[in-house]
């Protein structure tokens, strides 16, 4: 986990440029205007980011488990600018620069106003995003957080057409703002405790953290503070409160897809919580897994008095998470493995089910279940895309999950045992369940009192998107090798601090 080097053959800056190129590009698009030809240079700064990415990925070695592309620059007292990646960053970066390259595209077809300003806030999103990816410093991660928590709030106030959108916006920056004072307070502690237990000046970086142990006492309180902090972003039972007003009443699919489509609190918790506080997890992991059990079956009884598509998604994304965490604190490499492969899963998953939510409100102008109805005549193909989806969710084959789900259930049923282990993966199946019975009343079964709205068919672009996420979905699953072998060196040094390979 300690060792460093710079990859010769990358011949650029990598990390710097996916940070600076959106950043930039935002700053490009505020001195534009609203003129036609900013939305096309946004469009192509997203695309050049993707393209940065895959260039990560062909550049890393992916049978090395030590951080690479590595940049570093000193700045004043503890903070520094610390960057590198290892298989766990590009599949990350992949997956933020994918969803992202979509969310222009989605606006345009949504029709939302103030198309220039709306992309350069994701711009700066995705620029915030790229730097807590590749951050190998704690405060680093943690002040952009900040940063990126509070331009999501604004997607949520101003991109939503609720009339509810303030009541939404206010219980998101509730529960945000108490995650990131404790994940800020956790931070400093680990920093104080590094100075405390070394005498040397504060530091938040990985690599020096890792390799001193912080004495058990504070790193039990530090854990509480990460985790605690990192669950309400995540999200997971019982963190989970501002979820459903967002759903409902934020923006339809802009901000919960940046938000639940790129699993950020996962990823801190493999960077730097599993890494810097090994002695406090081994201490807690079963008590955390305990909660993740109780959260799949928590959001199958809720999800069982859903009558909105919206919230039903939502409440999905806490009974799915709760199977990620599950697998994460089994604690060994196959755990690690399974649990980010089945995140960015649910996280492309997550995405679909919201893009094409978003798109049936765009014809019906609701998403009660009721008043839905027989739209698989008009749009079938947005409906089998959401079919796809629903059936990624429960871990079909074909699907990202399906050899995900079996790395994380393997590992569970050795740590926890097969009733702990049968009893969420039947949780996760009822969630899915529900999800499907949604796909038959919303799309399937006969309108409400058999009367039939009046549904436009979907345009070129709905297509082209649905499309490209379920090829890229299918192609992920049936090709999962690739994947399995991005994370399979950091899954497995992670599981040597755990004694378990």
């Amino acid at each position: 986990m300690t060792e460093i080097y710079w990859n010769e053959h990358a011949g650029l800056p990598m990390l710097a440029l996916l940070q600076l190129l959106p950043l930039v590009g935002a700053g490009m698009l505020l001195r534009l205007g609203e003129r036609p030809a900013a939305l096309w240079l946004g469009q192509a700064i997203t695309f050049a980011v993707l393209g940065l990415a895959l260039g990560l990925y062909h550049g890393l070695d992916r049978h090395d488990p030590a951080f690479q592309f590595v940049e570093r620059i000193d700045l004043a007292g503890p903070l520094s600018y610390h960057a590198g990646a290892d298989g766990v960053t590009v599949l990350f970066v992949l997956l933020a620069a994918f969803i992202v390259v979509l969310l222009p595209f989605y606006a345009r077809v949504r029709g939302l106003d103030d198309q220039t300003r709306l992309l350069t806030v994701i711009l700066a999103v995705e620029a915030v995003i790229m730097s807590q990816l590749v951050s190998l410093d704690l405060l680093w991660f943690a002040l952009a957080s900040v940063v990126e928590l509070a331009l999501i709030g604004y997607l949520v106030r101003r991109w939503s057409f609720s009339p509810e959108r303030a009541m939404a916006a206010r219980r998101y920056l509730q529960f945000q703002g108490v995650g990131l004072l404790l994940l800020l307070g956790g931070v400093l502690l680990v920093g104080w405790a590094y100075h405390d237990s070394t005498g040397r000046p504060w530091s938040f970086d990985l690599l020096a953290l890792v390799d001193h142990a912080i004495p058990h006492e504070l790193g039990v309180v530090a854990f509480f503070l990460l985790f605690y902090g990192l669950g309400i972003r995540t999200p997971i039972f019982p963190f989970h409160g501002w979820l459903r007003p967002v759903a409902l009443h934020g923006d339809m699919a802009i901000a919960p897809t940046l938000l639940l489509g790129i699993k950020l609190g996962v990823y801190a918790l493999f960077r730097f919580v599993l890494p810097v506080l090994p002695d406090a997890v081994t201490a807690w992991h079963p008590y955390v897994a305990a909660f993740a059990v109780i959260g799949v079956f928590y959001a199958a009884l809720l999800a069982l008095q859903r009558v909105n598509l919206r919230s039903l998604i939502a409440f999905a994304v806490v009974s799915h998470t709760s199977v990620v965490i599950l697998g994460m604190f089994s604690l060994d490499a196959i755990a690690f493995q399974g649990s980010l492969l089945l995140s960015v899963n649910f996280g492309l998953a997550a995405t679909i089910m919201l893009f094409m939510t978003g798109w049936v409100y765009r014809r019906t102008h609701t998403t009660t279940l009721a008043r839905l109805g027989g739209l698989f005549d008009r749009i079938p193909q947005l409906a089998l895309t959401f079919l796809i989806a629903g059936l990624a969710m429960l871990g079909m084959p074909g699907t990202p999950g399906f050899d995900a789900a079996h790395l994380v259930l393997e590992a569970a049923i050795h740590r926890f045992g097969a009733l702990t282990t049968v009893a969420a993966a039947l949780g996760n199946v009822l969630v899915a369940g529900f999800l499907l019975w949604a796909f038959q009343r919303a799309f399937l079964a006969p309108a409400q009192g058999g009367q039939r709205m009046t549904v436009e068919r979907p345009t070129s672009m709905e297509l082209a998107i649905a499309g490209v996420l379920v090829v890229v979905m299918l192609y992920a699953g049936f090709r999962m090798e690739p994947l399995m072998v991005l994370v399979e060196a950091p899954a497995k040094a992670l599981g040597r601090i755990y004694g378990h390979v």
